[in-house]
């Protein structure tokens, strides 16, 4: 474990066909010079680098006994200045819930707010170019379901994240 103090991210791992499609959508209209991620659902944006330790302990426990997690993709939402994809998925909410008691004491203003999971597939841009694209995604979206398969957690040092460690939920099979 580090001891480095940058503060550490939680995201859902999908599974491999929902993550290369909303990657090759991220990668069409997110602004090339900002991309510096795959697709991900952020389930925590900044828990302390300095419990890393405790924190992977924690997502070790939970991730061991959490079945793959349903995830349903309704749609798409506009973001004022990007557009997301839409996740439903209850269980997820339930088990997010969890790891949020968990890391009571640890958590941002923004990771005490309502969690409304998304995949995010183009941010930062002029208003009038998200609208487009939320137009067009809009009437040519076409529900689908994928899979949460595990938890990874990431150090955040400013661009691209860094990788610390998967958490795989076991397999239902």
């Amino acid at each position: 474990m580090s001891s480095d103090h940058a503060p550490l991210i939680l995201t859902l791992k999908l599974d491999d066909e929902s993550f290369r499609y909303f990657t090759a959508l991220r990668d069409e209209h997110f602004p090339a010079e900002r991309n510096y991620l795959s697709a991900h659902i952020t389930l925590f944006h900044k828990l302390p680098g300095n419990e890393e330790a405790h924190i992977c302990e924690i997502l070790a426990d939970t991730s061991a006994e959490q079945p793959p997690l349903p995830l349903h993709f309704p749609g798409v939402q506009p973001l004022g200045g990007g557009v997301a994809v839409q996740v439903e998925a209850p269980e997820l909410l339930r088990m997010r819930q969890r790891l949020a008691s968990a890391f009571e004491g640890w958590l941002s203003p923004q990771d005490q707010q309502r969690f409304r999971p998304h995949i995010t597939v183009q941010n930062k841009v002029q208003k009038e170019t998200a609208a487009a694209l939320y137009a067009q995604l809009s009437t040519s979206w076409k529900a689908f379901d994928g899979v949460g398969e595990g938890l990874i957690l990431w150090r955040y040092r400013g661009g691209p994240w860094a990788r610390i460690d998967e958490f795989l939920f076991p397999s239902i099979e």
